[in-house]
């Protein structure tokens, strides 16, 4: 392969770029039809597109989310559930099939507030949702989100 091939987008990489761009434009519409749509129906949706066990995992994240952070909009992000505050994503799922990865993923944009030094996690890896990770995620949140 040639380095501007090794360089290029994957097909999942360009397919989440067309989600978040079909996204803002649905946003767009919405807004300039007046349309109100509540956007827990798209993240619901979103994660009912899901196969299992990604689905299992991801709506009980968004229950956790919900439960830890009830001041968290719902809305998708690139085509997965994220969650925001104030309008800008702060925390979002990512299946393990979005990406072809063997595990899902919960991460934190720069705007949560989880800073902890010079170093910390911004993303972690769901292989499950054992009890005692299920308090590691309400945790996250709540620091994330903390004011």
């Amino acid at each position: 392969m040639a380095a501007a091939e090794d360089e290029s987008f994957t097909a999942e990489e360009k397919a989440a770029m067309k989600e978040r761009s079909k996204e803002l434009k649905t946003a767009a519409r919405r807004r300039a039809s007046g349309t109100k749509v509540d956007p827990l129906v798209d993240l619901l949706a979103k994660i009912d597109e899901m196969p299992e066990p990604d689905r299992a995992i991801a709506m009980r994240v968004h229950e956790i989310v919900t439960e830890s952070a009830p001041d968290l909009t719902p809305k998708t992000w690139y085509g997965m559930p994220g969650w925001a505050l104030d309008g800008t994503v702060v925390i979002f799922f990512q299946g393990a099939t979005k990406f072809k990865t063997r595990y899902c993923t919960l991460g934190f944009s720069d705007s949560a507030r989880l800073d902890d030094g010079p170093l910390w996690p911004t993303s972690y890896a769901l292989a499950e949702l054992t009890p005692d990770v299920e308090r590691t995620v309400a945790a996250l949140v709540t620091r994330a989100v903390a004011r």
